[in-house]
């Protein structure tokens, strides 16, 4: 079991994955799902971790439900929540490449687990698309996954003040000024974005929430806030 997950919690996320996975394959004959969830349990359980934790996962996974719910977002929906897996499942906060090697690590699982070529590198571009937020227009899959990911951005203003706690947390070792100037830039490019949420769910229901909390953090970040 993980540190963060009771025995119940651990079950039911391994369920999630195995029935993701399954699907996934579509009946092909494949290696045990269960080993392979564990090993993501794992990793997404790991101490350095604040905000990028296994309740980050679980709400990613929860966004994409709700959007397809909602609308049916999603060309593959299966290989976008196999993608919300693997795209914060290398995490460490001090090097820039985690996406790139959590892509890499889903290349690798995935293949052994089964997946085609063209649904390994479907899950592995959805999570390098992670990196800017900024899908093509018309790249449902893509859609969805970031607004799922970005929809914290969204949150009531307790959860999104601990939701930023979480993130400073992780960056503890960065001087306060740095980490300042860095995450403003952060906000800002998201900002400048035309639209943050590109689904049409998401853009209704999570654009001008979380724009408002951004935009209030930045001001406490420049401090112009009076």
């Amino acid at each position: 079991m993980t540190a963060e997950l009771t025995p119940l919690q651990e079950q039911e996320l391994l369920a999630r994955w195995t029935s993701t996975l399954l699907a996934a394959r579509t009946g092909r004959a494949g290696p045990d799902p269960i080993p392979y969830g564990r090993n993501l349990l794992s990793r997404w359980s790991e101490p350095q971790r604040r905000y990028h934790t296994v309740s980050h996962l679980r709400a990613v996974l929860d966004r994409i439900d709700e959007l397809a719910d909602q609308g049916g977002e999603g060309g593959e929906l299966e290989l976008v929540r196999l993608a919300a897996w693997f795209h914060d499942a290398v995490y460490r906060p001090d090097r820039s490449e985690n996406e790139e090697r959590s892509a890499a690590l889903a290349e690798k699982a995935l293949t052994e687990a089964g997946l085609t070529r063209h649904e390994v590198a479907e899950v592995a571009r959805l999570v390098r698309l992670t990196v800017t937020h900024d899908p093509a227009p018309g790249d449902l899959d893509g859609e969805t996954l970031c607004d799922a990911d970005l929809a914290v951005l969204a949150s009531d203003p307790d959860t999104y003040t601990g939701y930023t706690s979480a993130v400073r947390e992780e960056y503890a070792f960065v001087p306060d000024p740095d980490f300042r100037e860095g995450r403003a830039a952060v906000l800002r490019h998201l900002l400048a974005l035309p639209r943050l949420f590109r689904t049409p769910y998401g853009a209704a229901a999570w654009e001008s929430r979380a724009r408002a909390n951004m935009e209030r953090e930045l001001k406490e970040l420049t401090n112009e806030v009076s």
